[in-house]
C-alpha cells in the first residue's frame, strides 16, 4: 500500500534573492509496507535557515532541512507511532525513513523532540531547537560572556542573533545589533537591544563610534553582513573576541556545526 506525500524541489537555479518560480511541488508516492527499523515521518513544521543556501543543487534537488514532524507508521521500538520527532529530511510532508540513527548534520537523520510542556513544538526548529543552542553555548560557553560586557550582534534580527541578544540581556550586557532593514531594527529595539542601526545605512565603525566608543568586549557573527574592510575597524578590548564559525573551522577547531552547540 502507498500514500501520497508532497515536495518541495528546486525548479531553476536562482540568481541572489529566490523567486517562487524558482521552487515546485511535486507528489510523490511513499510505501506503508515498512520493513522492521524503518518510520514514516509526517512533517508539522519546516525549517527555513541560511544554511539551506550553501548546498550545491541542481535542478529537480528536494530542498535540505530540518523539520518537525510526528511518526505516522512505524516499525522501530524506539520511535513508536504519535511520537514526536526532529527529522532531517528536507522539505517533504511525508518521510520512509530506512535507518532514524543515520549520522546527519545535526546529530541522527531521526531523533525524539525534547518535552517541552505547553511550549509548541515548532520551538524545536527555533529558540529550543539548534538556533537557540548556537546561540546559547556561543554566547555563554565559547564567548564566556559576563554582566556588564559590551556584545556586537550582526544579523541580530535572525533565528540566533536574536536569541544572541536577549540571552546576553539576560546576563547583564549591553547589546548592540544591526539589521539590514529599519523594519527589522525596530523590532530589535522592541525584544531589548540596546542600540541598533541599519547596516545599509550606516557603517559599523560609524555606528560603534556613538554606541561603543570604547570597544566592544564580543563580537557574535552571524554571517560576515558588515564586509572585511569594516570588520577590521571593529575594536575589541580586553578579552576581545569574534564568534565566527568559519575561521574557527579554518584553524581545525571545528569540524561541523555540532562541535559548536
Amino acid at each position: 500500500m502507498a500514500v501520497k506525500g508532497k515536495k518541495w524541489i528546486l525548479a531553476k537555479l536562482f540568481e541572489e534573492e529566490p523567486k517562487l518560480s524558482d521552487f515546485q511541488i511535486v507528489e510523490e508516492e511513499i510505501s506503508t509496507d515498512l520493513k522492521e527499523g524503518e518510520v514514516l515521518v509526517e512533517a508539522l513544521y519546516l525549517t527555513v535557515d541560511p544554511y539551506m543556501r550553501g548546498r550545491p543543487y541542481k535542478v529537480g534537488d528536494t530542498l535540505i532541512g530540518e523539520q518537525v514532524g510526528r511518526i505516522k507508521e512505524s516499525k522501530n521500538p524506539s520511535y513508536p507511532k504519535g511520537t514526536l520527532v526532529l527529522a532531517y529530511t528536507g522539505w517533504r510532508t511525508l518521510t520512509l525513513v530506512s535507518n532514524p540513527d543515520e549520522k546527519a548534520v545535526f546529530g541522527t537523520l531521526v531523533k525524539r523532540l525534547p518535552d517541552f510542556g505547553d511550549l509548541p513544538p515548532s520551538l524545536g526548529i527555533g529558540c529550543l531547537g539548534m538556533p537557540g543552542l548556537t546561540a546559547y553555548f556561543g554566547l555563554l560557553v565559547q564567548g564566556e560572556v559576563k554582566a556588564e560586557d559590551t556584545v556586537l550582534v550582526n544579523a541580530a534580527a535572525g533565528a540566533v542573533g536574536s536569541v544572541v541578544g536577549q540571552i546576553a540581556k539576560i546576563k547583564g550586557c549591553k547589546v548592540i545589533g544591526s539589521a539590514g532593514s529599519d523594519d527589522k531594527c525596530d523590532w530589535l529595539k522592541e525584544i531589548g537591544f540596546d542600540h541598533v542601526f541599519n547596516y545599509k545605512k550606516r557603517s559599523v565603525d560609524d555606528a560603534l563610534k556613538e554606541f561603543a566608543p570604547e570597544g566592544v568586549d564580543l563580537y557574535f557573527d552571524n554571517g560576515s553582513e558588515y564586509g572585511e574592510e569594516e570588520e577590521e575597524k571593529i575594536l575589541l578590548r580586553g578579552k576581545g573576541e569574534e564568534l565566527e564559525w568559519e575561521e574557527r573551522k579554518t584553524r581545525g577547531e571545528v569540524q561541523n556545526m555540532n562541535d559548536i552547540i
